[in-house]
């Protein structure tokens, strides 16, 4: 009798529950946007499950903008207790639409609020990858709701929880788009390693596989990798220092994919890395044989590399030919000019070419303040480089390094303008930097030149002192 009580109440529920999602659905698709909130408020005075709420979403599977404004004021009203397999009925309704941007916010939320307590996985994106595998047939979705899925969790922070969905993908013959693939990579070497990245690499586009030639079912390349895949995995081995994996992923790049000029660009950088300046213009060289037209990246590279090795007249020539093709300059490529010039000890060059680099408001690294100060007061220009670092902290609102101060602060101390030297020290502690054993003799070097020896002895004692206090 009680079994029968029991059965009796879960079909009057059924029952119940089809009607309230027949009412809704027919609300929404019926009523005016005015009038169809109050009418569903009315029709659901005690709210809905995420059941009903699943229920009604699915159908309304080709009107994806009333269902994702149903959701939300569902959110806003505290109408359902929202739950993965409510979040995953809308983002997957998104995602068979193409609302790529709803969806993937959605996506972000549902992993915030993540909780099955009965799960398997103690990890929200993996909770929320369960619910969407499960339920991925019934709402008809598309396989890029998965890369939402690892975008949002690589976003996160998540990058063990993406690799897990990554593999369990591939389990099912479900392969995330190589783009996806790509950002994964790059964000396991930029924080597990080169070496960690590149084992994915291999794991995720099943090289091994191919290579030992398996032929069970299930085991054959799924989506290869592509231009993009090669760039990432050799920038950050070249970023590693890494230079010669960077060339031995290029000779693997070539037998799968045509190199494009950021690819160029990569192994140009690691030749010039190497001294290597002859490679890195047979590549260039190559390059232009295969009509590839060089960008910024490529140009500034192979300048850098010539700047290293203090050929200025070839950097200049590219520089020029980098103007003839229409290829806009950025900081880094003046900012090499600026170096090399520097190397070369050739001050005046260094100083033209970093005039031309601030009238075209291109902000330059601190490192360029330091370099231009010493040289010039090496020079004995002390007076042309604080006027030089003065103005570029002006303009572009630059910290000189604390070595840039100290160099300053000597130069006026050697030619006896010791209250000039004594404003830049202010303006040195001003941004952080203590006074030193180099400032100190420098100030005192100052003082014994002018024959101020009362000066020079209470600075000798404030540094005997400051030294027993640290």
């Amino acid at each position: 009798m009680a079994i029968e009580i029991v059965k009796q109440r879960r079909v009057w529920f059924s029952s119940c529950s089809e009607n309230l999602v027949t009412e809704v659905v027919s609300i929404l698709s019926q009523e005016r946007s005015k009038s169809r909130w109050s009418k569903v408020r009315w029709a659901c005075p005690n709210g809905m499950s995420p059941v009903e709420f699943s229920e009604i979403t699915l159908k309304l599977k080709n009107k994806p903008q009333l269902a994702l404004g149903f959701f939300l004021w569902t959110k806003s009203n505290s109408l359902c207790l929202h739950n993965l397999a409510s979040y995953s009925s809308i983002i997957h309704l998104l995602a068979r639409h193409r609302q790529t941007s709803h969806a993937y916010n959605l996506i972000r939320t549902a992993i915030r609020v993540s909780d099955l307590p009965n799960s398997p996985f103690n990890s929200p994106p993996l909770n929320l990858f369960q619910t969407l595998l499960h339920t991925y047939t019934r709402f008809g979705s598309a396989p890029f709701v998965f890369d939402l899925l690892i975008k949002a969790s690589l976003d996160s922070q998540m990058i063990h929880p993406s690799i897990q969905i990554v593999r369990m993908l591939l389990s099912r013959r479900i392969s995330p788009k190589v783009s996806t693939l790509n950002s994964l990579i790059s964000r396991v070497c930029t924080t597990l390693g080169v070496d960690a990245g590149y084992a994915f690499y291999r794991e995720f586009f099943r090289l091994d596989q191919e290579q030992n030639q398996i032929s069970k079912r299930g085991s054959r390349l799924i989506v290869t990798p592509n231009v993009h895949t090669y760039n990432a995995l050799m920038l950050c081995c070249y970023q590693d220092g890494l230079k010669e994996r960077v060339e031995e992923l290029w000779h693997e790049m070539r037998s799968t994919c045509k190199p494009n000029a950021y690819s160029y660009s990569v192994l140009m950088a690691a030749f010039c890395a190497q001294g290597r300046i002859g490679d890195a213009q047979k590549l260039w060289e190559e390059m232009r044989e295969e009509e590839m037209e060089p960008d910024v990246v490529s140009y500034n590279t192979i300048i850098g590399g010539f700047c290293k090795i203090g050929d200025l007249t070839r950097a200049e020539e590219f520089f020029r030919e980098m103007a003839v093709a229409g290829v806009g300059t950025t900081a880094s490529t003046y900012e090499h000019l600026v170096k090399g010039y520097c190397n070369v000890g050739d001050v005046d060059s260094a100083v033209l070419v970093y005039k031309d680099m601030s009238r075209r408001d291109l902000r330059p690294d601190a490192s360029i303040l330091d370099m231009l100060a010493r040289l010039l007061c090496g020079k004995g220009r002390v007076q042309e480089a604080l006027e030089f670092v003065r103005c570029a902290v002006g303009k572009f609102d630059l910290i000189p390094k604390e070595k840039t101060y100290q160099v300053l602060i000597k130069g006026l101390c050697f030619e006896g303008r010791m209250e000039e030297a004594m404003k830049v020290q202010a303006e040195m502690v001003g941004k952080g930097f203590e006074p030193n054993s180099e400032i100190y003799d420098a100030f005192i070097d100052g003082y014994v030149r002018l024959g101020n020896e009362e000066m020079a002895g209470a600075l000798r004692k404030e540094m005997l002192q400051n030294r027993m206090r640290s």
